[in-house]
Protein backbone atom coordinates (compact mmCIF):
# COMPACT_ATOMS: atom_id res chain seq x y z
CA UNK A 1 0.00 0.00 0.00
CA UNK A 2 1.51 3.34 -1.02
CA UNK A 3 2.40 5.98 1.73
CA UNK A 4 -0.65 8.12 1.15
CA UNK A 5 -3.03 5.49 1.50
CA UNK A 6 -1.54 4.07 4.62
CA UNK A 7 -2.45 7.57 6.14
CA UNK A 8 -5.82 7.15 5.54
CA UNK A 9 -5.92 3.40 7.56
CA UNK A 10 -6.55 4.97 10.68
CA UNK A 11 -10.18 5.62 9.53
CA UNK A 12 -10.77 2.24 8.94
CA UNK A 13 -9.62 1.28 12.07
CA UNK A 14 -11.42 3.87 14.02
CA UNK A 15 -15.07 3.25 13.01
CA UNK A 16 -15.47 -0.44 13.47
CA UNK A 17 -13.11 -0.32 16.49
CA UNK A 18 -15.78 2.13 17.97
CA UNK A 19 -18.40 0.55 16.94
CA UNK A 20 -17.47 -2.95 18.68
CA UNK A 21 -16.15 -1.52 21.70
CA UNK A 22 -19.67 0.47 22.36
CA UNK A 23 -21.27 -3.03 21.29
CA UNK A 24 -19.54 -4.97 23.68
CA UNK A 25 -20.10 -2.45 26.33
CA UNK A 26 -23.89 -2.31 25.76
CA UNK A 27 -23.65 -6.15 26.25
CA UNK A 28 -22.81 -6.06 29.63
CA UNK A 29 -24.85 -2.77 30.49
CA UNK A 30 -28.05 -4.08 29.22
CA UNK A 31 -27.45 -7.86 29.01
CA UNK A 32 -31.40 -8.22 28.95
CA UNK A 33 -31.65 -6.75 25.34
CA UNK A 34 -28.04 -6.86 23.99
CA UNK A 35 -26.66 -9.37 25.72
CA UNK A 36 -27.31 -12.53 27.36
CA UNK A 37 -31.17 -11.90 26.71
CA UNK A 38 -30.45 -11.93 22.70
CA UNK A 39 -28.45 -14.60 22.59
CA UNK A 40 -31.01 -16.87 23.87
CA UNK A 41 -33.49 -15.16 21.88
CA UNK A 42 -31.44 -16.00 18.83
CA UNK A 43 -31.27 -19.34 19.86
CA UNK A 44 -27.17 -18.87 20.99
CA UNK A 45 -26.48 -22.34 23.09
CA UNK A 46 -24.83 -21.55 26.63
CA UNK A 47 -25.57 -18.08 25.63
CA UNK A 48 -24.59 -17.13 29.65
CA UNK A 49 -21.31 -17.86 28.76
CA UNK A 50 -20.99 -16.75 24.87
CA UNK A 51 -22.69 -13.27 25.77
CA UNK A 52 -20.03 -11.83 28.13
CA UNK A 53 -17.21 -13.89 26.12
CA UNK A 54 -18.33 -12.19 23.13
CA UNK A 55 -18.65 -8.66 24.65
CA UNK A 56 -15.69 -8.83 26.43
CA UNK A 57 -13.62 -9.61 23.16
CA UNK A 58 -15.65 -6.67 21.06
CA UNK A 59 -14.46 -4.39 24.26
CA UNK A 60 -10.70 -5.72 23.61
CA UNK A 61 -10.00 -6.23 20.14
CA UNK A 62 -12.40 -2.62 19.70
CA UNK A 63 -9.98 -1.10 21.89
CA UNK A 64 -6.86 -2.69 19.81
CA UNK A 65 -8.26 -1.56 16.72
CA UNK A 66 -8.83 2.24 18.05
CA UNK A 67 -5.30 2.52 19.14
CA UNK A 68 -3.69 0.27 16.66
CA UNK A 69 -2.00 -2.76 18.24
CA UNK A 70 -2.06 -6.22 17.10
CA UNK A 71 -4.38 -4.68 14.73
CA UNK A 72 -4.42 -7.89 12.31
CA UNK A 73 -4.52 -10.14 14.73
CA UNK A 74 -7.79 -7.94 16.44
CA UNK A 75 -9.76 -8.11 13.59
CA UNK A 76 -9.34 -12.60 13.10
CA UNK A 77 -11.80 -12.77 16.52
CA UNK A 78 -14.26 -10.07 15.36
CA UNK A 79 -14.46 -11.56 11.66
CA UNK A 80 -15.70 -14.75 13.71
CA UNK A 81 -18.13 -12.73 15.95
CA UNK A 82 -19.45 -11.47 12.65
CA UNK A 83 -19.54 -14.72 11.20
CA UNK A 84 -21.37 -16.57 14.06
CA UNK A 85 -23.90 -13.30 14.23
CA UNK A 86 -24.54 -14.10 10.21
CA UNK A 87 -24.98 -17.69 11.02
CA UNK A 88 -27.68 -16.79 13.34
CA UNK A 89 -29.32 -13.75 12.72
CA UNK A 90 -28.93 -13.26 8.81
CA UNK A 91 -28.82 -17.06 7.19
CA UNK A 92 -32.35 -17.90 8.48
CA UNK A 93 -33.65 -14.71 6.97
CA UNK A 94 -31.83 -15.40 3.36
CA UNK A 95 -33.34 -18.98 3.85
CA UNK A 96 -36.94 -17.46 4.34
CA UNK A 97 -37.09 -14.19 2.88
CA UNK A 98 -34.49 -14.09 0.35
CA UNK A 99 -31.34 -12.39 -1.00
CA UNK A 100 -32.40 -8.69 -0.92
CA UNK A 101 -34.66 -8.54 2.47
CA UNK A 102 -30.98 -10.41 3.96
CA UNK A 103 -28.75 -8.12 2.46
CA UNK A 104 -30.76 -5.03 3.26
CA UNK A 105 -31.08 -6.48 7.22
CA UNK A 106 -26.88 -6.76 6.70
CA UNK A 107 -25.59 -3.93 4.82
CA UNK A 108 -24.43 -2.45 7.76
CA UNK A 109 -22.82 -6.18 9.22
CA UNK A 110 -21.50 -6.11 5.52
CA UNK A 111 -19.60 -2.90 5.93
CA UNK A 112 -18.03 -4.17 9.19
CA UNK A 113 -17.28 -7.18 7.89
CA UNK A 114 -15.06 -5.52 4.94
CA UNK A 115 -13.69 -3.15 7.27
CA UNK A 116 -12.10 -6.03 9.58
CA UNK A 117 -11.09 -7.96 6.17
CA UNK A 118 -9.51 -5.14 4.93
CA UNK A 119 -7.49 -4.47 8.26
CA UNK A 120 -6.78 -8.10 8.49
CA UNK A 121 -4.85 -7.18 4.73
CA UNK A 122 -3.50 -4.15 5.30
CA UNK A 123 -2.57 -3.72 8.85
CA UNK A 124 -2.73 -0.78 11.51
CA UNK A 125 -1.11 2.16 9.11
CA UNK A 126 1.30 4.72 9.36
CA UNK A 127 -1.02 5.71 12.86
CA UNK A 128 -0.80 3.02 14.41
CA UNK A 129 0.91 1.34 17.57
CA UNK A 130 1.92 -1.43 15.32
CA UNK A 131 4.03 0.45 12.55
CA UNK A 132 6.21 2.15 15.23
CA UNK A 133 6.35 -0.83 17.55
CA UNK A 134 7.13 -3.50 14.94
CA UNK A 135 9.21 -1.28 12.37
CA UNK A 136 6.15 -0.81 10.08
CA UNK A 137 5.45 -4.14 9.05
CA UNK A 138 2.49 -5.21 10.61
Amino acid sequence: MNAKAQNSVWVVRLIPGLVFFLEGIQKFLYADTLGVGRFIKIGIPYAGFWAPFVGATEIVCGLLLIIGLFTRLAAIPLLIVMMVAFAYTKWPLLLSKGFLPMFHEYRTDFAMTLSLIFLLISGGGRYSIDWIRFNKRI
